[in-house]
């Protein structure tokens, strides 16, 4: 009778084979991280006003400044979350994007409801664009896995 090869460890295959198991350790330091920052950026757009510069340009380009930087954060810190479960480099890159994306979208909405605060499409483009250059810099960085030979 033939028998299958043996699978190596870093192969696809045994890959999706593998048991998965929570553990509370593995929960903290790849899910935590980016569960925190989005309770900080919800904590930062439920402020009715945030302190700000009293010249009018340089207060603007720092708090869009802050838009972009903290997306970028958001999308690399689902990046981790998304590389440790997704074996293809873009598709965890999109769903990273995606979900900081859908973020950036809720917290524009729920800026409408805080008095003193309203929505921008304006600031939703700019955390899309600070998530997706995160991400285009990610995959530059990233290494390519090389796929075993199966012959």
């Amino acid at each position: 009778m033939l028998k299958p090869p043996a699978l190596h460890r870093n192969t696809r295959i045994s890959h999706l084979h593998q048991k998965r198991t929570f553990s509370f350790q593995g929960f903290s330091t790849l899910w935590l991280p980016p569960l925190l920052w989005m309770a900080l950026i919800y904590w930062l757009s439920a402020q009715s006003q945030l302190p700000g510069l009293t010249i009018t340009w340089l207060d603007w380009m720092l708090k869009h400044a802050g838009h972009f930087g903290g997306y970028a954060i958001l999308a690399l810190l689902w990046w981790r979350v998304t590389r440790r479960n997704i074996q293809d480099r873009r598709a965890a890159a999109a769903l990273a994007f995606f979900g900081a994306f859908l973020y950036a979208a809720f917290d524009e909405i729920h800026q409408s409801s805080v008095p003193g605060r309203d929505a921008s499409l304006l600031d939703l483009a700019i955390d899309a664009a600070g998530s997706a250059i995160a991400m285009g810099i990610a995959l530059w960085k990233c290494p390519v896995e090389r796929q075993p030979d199966v012959s």
